[in-house]
Order: structure tokens, then sequence, then C-alpha cells
């Protein structure tokens, strides 16, 4: 049975967690209301739960569920196995937050008028973005 890990995130919104998910390529998503059960690699219900749930068949063969749970500030943490941090560890953590910072701050400059000019993207992964605003 394969412990889970608990990382801090600092995120914060559901809507942008989900939508920088799917970025990442996962589509199927599960939101609760209240915290469920994670489900481990042999079917069997975990001690964890989350609000927030990537079950394991979208995970990977062997896998467990990836969850994210909210925490009293607000902010979510990320529950994720031993067994797949391997592959959705600190780094994966860094894409999903990196897409997280990019929607948020897409949507913070849109709720100020400013619109996308252009948006480059460098083999470092380093994304450049033009905006204006108009008066």
């Amino acid at each position: 049975m394969s412990h889970y890990t608990v990382l801090q995130t600092r995120l914060h919104d559901t809507r942008l967690l989900l939508e920088s998910l799917a970025d990442l390529g996962f589509l199927d998503v599960e939101v609760h209301e209240t915290p469920q059960p994670l489900v481990g690699w042999l079917g069997d219900f975990r001690q964890q739960s989350a609000e927030v749930i990537i079950r394991r068949r979208h995970v990977g063969q062997a896998s467990n569920d990836i969850g994210f749970a909210r925490r009293p500030d607000g902010s979510f943490e990320a529950i994720i196995s031993d067994y797949d941090r391997e592959r959705y560890g600190e780094a994966w953590l860094g894409q999903l937050s990196q897409r997280y910072a990019y929607r948020l701050t897409r949507e913070t400059l849109a709720g100020q008028d400013f619109d996308l000019v252009q948006e480059e993207i460098d083999e470092q992964g380093t994304i450049r973005c033009t905006v204006r605003r108009m008066a």
C-alpha cells in the first residue's frame, strides 16, 4: 500500500485549478462540496480525502487517486501517493502552478481591460505576453 504525501500549494480557485489540470491533460476531474475518500491502486478506500479528485484510472496503470484538499486558509494541498510522486511530484506541481499563474494573470489583466496582443513560449517554457489597454 502506497503512502500518501501532502504537498502545500498556493492554489485557491477551484475553477482555475480545473482549467490548469485540463491544460496538463486531465479533463475528467471530480469536484465535491465535501471531501471524498481517495482510492488506492487496489481499489481500497484510503483515509485521505479531497474535494478535487483525479481518479486513478486517469492517472496511470497501478496508480492511486490524486487529490486536492481545501485547507482552512482556502488554499489546496495536493495529496499524491509516493508511487505517483515519481511522475506527479514537484516538477509536475510546478507545471500545474505555472498554468494556474498564467490563467490567473490572464483573468486579472482581462478584468483590467487589457487585451492580449501577442504570446510567445520559449524553449525553456517561459511564457511572454504582450498586452495593451484600450483607452
